[in-house]
């Protein structure tokens, strides 16, 4: 079956985020959106940033509930659903806000740019030979499907039940992690480790323990170019400075694996449990060096930007990062209380993906009125 189709210019309104100026900028501040925030179907909100906005920008640049927030450049067409009751968020330039008619259901709407994403159907659309775009004209005549509102409210309901159970296990994954955090800081930070009550302060530190330069303690190597045409989809994921970027038939680096954002979201920090394709945008960790408490001890690194033009980490200037390095009893101790936290996390994942790849199977089926509803 064929649903009717229409440009999406005839079916939805959409703008561009503002450009922010840092000197130029007034008014109320307010957090904004960015591309680095926007993923296939959700928001990473850990970094988000602030700007001013003045009063008669925060409707034309804000969001609400069941705007979907497209990227513009960066990764173009990637985008998510924003389910926020809460106005007072905006986005930037690199982003467009795209708020359906009445006509079509918001969710319906996203997935219908889900299983064009999916497919590569925005990249024709692309400009810039570097660094990608989406730009507005073009976006304006992609053709979206309209089914009757019935059958898109019957589809929309079916794939966000997946969407659902994913979404509710990032949340026990956040709090698993947020658990792990507290429990680094509260050992590591304030200093309240097992037995602290005893332990003689020497130099500041806790004696057995030693603060030192991250050269002393691991090496970072480079990932290698893997660009997206090269990538064959497989069970490995694909590591840039924003994460997991995709999955690869081969692994490069054994894991578990520790990745350090390079270019672009400099000094962000992620974890494999399994073996993994890192790019030329990131470190990665020798497998000695792997555990989790280093893990958590990374994030808590103050890595800045070192580059003029791109964002971008120098190495040497990583290395001579200071770090603490507890006792190899307290830091086994932290490890045996953080695994368990790390192997839900782990099973929680697998299942998100399974669910992913339930969902990607019936996506294209039922937006091409293959299984009827």
């Amino acid at each position: 079956m064929t649903w009717p189709t229409r440009p999406l210019a005839d079916v939805a309104d959409f703008c561009l985020g503002k450009m922010l100026d840092q000197r130029k900028n007034k008014g109320t501040l307010l957090p904004y959106l960015a591309n680095v925030n926007v993923r296939w179907g959700q928001f990473d909100l850990d970094d988000l940033r602030e700007m001013r906005f003045e009063a008669a920008e925060m409707e034309r640049y804000g969001v609400k509930y069941g705007d979907i927030v497209m990227c513009e450049g960066g990764e173009p067409g990637r985008c998510a659903i924003w389910k926020d009751q809460m106005p007072g968020m905006m986005i930037q330039k690199a982003l467009h806000r795209i708020r359906p008619h009445e006509c079509l259901d918001h969710r319906f709407l996203f997935y219908s740019f889900l299983h064009t994403g999916k497919k590569g159907g925005f990249s024709p659309l692309f400009t810039g030979a570097t660094i990608k775009h989406l730009p507005r004209q073009k976006l304006a005549k992609v053709e979206v499907p309209v089914p009757r509102l019935e059958i898109q409210l019957k589809i929309a309901d079916i794939l966000s039940a997946y969407d659902d159970l994913i979404e509710n296990n990032r949340r026990r994954i956040a709090l698993l992690e947020r658990a792990a955090r507290e429990i680094y800081r509260e050992w590591f930070v304030r200093l309240r480790f097992p037995g602290h009550e005893h332990s003689k302060i020497v130099d500041n530190v806790p004696e057995g323990w030693e603060r030192t330069a991250l050269r002393n303690i691991c090496q970072l190597k480079y990932g290698k170019a893997l660009k997206a045409e090269h990538r064959v989809r497989g069970e490995y994921p694909v590591y840039g400075s924003s994460g997991i970027i995709g999955t690869h038939d081969k692994a490069r680096v054994q894991g578990p694996g520790i990745i350090i954002g390079r270019k672009g979201n400099v000094g962000s920090v992620y974890w494999s449990d399994g073996d993994f394709c890192p790019i030329d945008t990131v470190y990665f960790l020798e497998p000695s060096a792997v555990t989790l408490y280093f893990y958590y001890v990374l994030q808590n690194v103050d890595f800045i930007n070192t580059d003029v033009a791109v964002p971008g980490l120098n190495r040497n200037f990583a290395y001579s990062r200071e770090i603490l390095v507890p006792s190899d009893q307290v830091r086994d101790a932290f490890d045996d209380i953080a695994k368990p936290l790390h192997d839900q996390i782990s099973l929680l994942r697998k299942e998100n993906k399974s669910l992913s790849l339930a969902r990607d199977l019936l996506l294209p089926r039922l937006m091409d009125g293959r299984i009827s509803v």
